[in-house]
């Protein structure tokens, strides 16, 4: 293994891994820390569900994937997280970084979230969503990581505890070398987390270009697009990744993402497919349980039937306050935890889900362990085939990732029903 990467969530796992094997890295997904060697590959994705805990939890964790995925022979770190940098004042983006810094005794690292395919740009410090600041793109109504602030060096001085360092768009058009010189006056300063603007994937080619030898790299998956590049110039790639293969039989679509895209893409599933709401109060109530739920599945299976709690943020908001926001969350994760091993048990194999926290909760339910890559089918979205577990193929989405039809184009790319 050349490449080691730690996510810190689910669907962002399968984004890098997406970015990888599109630049012709073998790659594997690893579902949280392996307790044996690696599936051989050249790329390793570790995916943890960090984003959103104690962040003493996540620099944990995180030191855990690192010491394993060192143990296979990585030459370099990728820290990923979220194009649209979720986090809170308090980490866990700044924290995990000088974390891994200190693990690798490493003196600096690059922070690009830019993914331009997702319309995620860094310009002059600032983080955009398509033509939006990210505090004007409805992250700003995040339920667990509201992003009120679209300048990357502010929110993330928040969290550590040296100073920020910038490399600003005009270095990084200059190309390689000067974006190389500009990094390593940063560090001289003394700045061991440097946030760098790009606008283009050529603004990434040239940053990965410039990061060889570089011990820890993070960002979101678009900074990946170039870092195989540097290990087949160096004579190191060749190996073939493991083959994907579709699987035929039932499908079903699960959407917990209350993001303006899911709420868009569940409307768009609904004019044509049956679906399952789930109701806070009749939840927190035990009245809505996953047997039900299952039952209602199999009256529909024929039709690739929806069951989601994606619903406007206003109403979450209200129902947080109402039943408590942790226990809240903590009810609906265990939910389809539950739902996701009784829907395979059912005979369901293919299921597209949509939102981190959600993917995280299907993956732990259904034991998978690893995860084979298959073909994208959005921009940051590949169709996965689980590893060592009952037959299953899977679909994880970012809540703000995917076209209006990702439903349909999902299930579809993991078999036939």
């Amino acid at each position: 293994m050349l490449l080691g990467c730690i996510a810190d969530d689910f669907t962002g796992a399968s984004d890098l891994a997406n970015t990888l094997a599109r630049q012709g890295m073998s790659t594997v997904q690893f579902v949280g820390v392996p307790d044996k060697p690696a599936l051989e590959c050249e790329a390793g994705v570790v995916a943890l569900k960090t984003r959103s805990i104690a962040p003493e939890d996540a620099v944990a964790q995180s030191l855990a994937a690192l010491e394993w995925l060192l143990e296979q022979g990585c030459q370099q770190i990728f820290f990923k997280y979220c194009s649209t940098f979720d986090s809170t004042p308090q980490g866990n983006i700044g924290p995990v970084a000088e974390a891994l810094l200190d693990g690798l005794g490493a003196h600096s690292a690059v922070v690009c979230p830019v993914f331009p395919a997702a319309g995620r740009r860094l310009f002059m410090g600032h983080l955009f969503v398509n033509d939006r600041l990210l505090s004007e793109s409805g992250m700003e109504k995040h339920p667990l990581n509201p992003m009120i602030d679209p300048d990357v060096r502010r929110w993330l001085r928040l969290q550590t505890k040296g100073e920020v360092g910038f490399v600003g768009y005009k270095q990084v058009r200059m190309g390689p070398e000067e974006i190389s010189a500009a990094l390593e006056a940063e560090a001289g300063a003394g700045r061991r987390l440097i946030v760098i603007d790009a606008v283009e994937d050529d603004d990434l080619f040239a940053i990965a270009a410039a990061l060889v030898g570089q011990k820890l790299v993070t960002g979101g998956s678009g900074l990946a697009l170039g870092l195989p590049e540097n290990f087949r110039r160096a004579g190191l790639l060749g190996k073939q990744s493991a083959p994907y293969t579709r699987l035929s039989g039932p499908g079903v679509a699960l959407s917990g993402s209350c993001s303006t895209a899911s709420q868009a893409q569940l409307a768009h599933y609904l004019k044509s497919h049956p679906g399952l709401a789930l109701d806070p109060a009749e939840l927190m109530a035990g009245r809505q349980t996953t047997d039900m739920a299952v039952a209602w599945v199999r009256e529909h299976l024929d039709s690739q039937p929806m069951i989601y709690s994606t619903a406007d943020p206003k109403q979450v908001a209200a129902d947080q306050i109402r039943f408590g926001r942790q226990e809240l969350a903590e009810r609906i994760e265990g939910f389809f935890r539950m739902l996701a091993t009784k829907l395979v048990e059912a005979g369901v194999v293919r299921i597209a889900v949509g939102g981190g926290e959600t993917s995280g909760s299907v993956v732990a339910g259904l034991d998978v362990h690893s995860l084979l890559i298959g073909p994208e089918i959005d921009p940051g979205v590949p169709a996965l085939a689980a590893v060592g577990t009952r037959p299953v193929r899977l679909a994880l989405k970012s809540g703000n990732f995917g076209a209006p039809d990702f439903y349909e184009k999902a299930l579809n790319a993991l078999g036939d029903g």
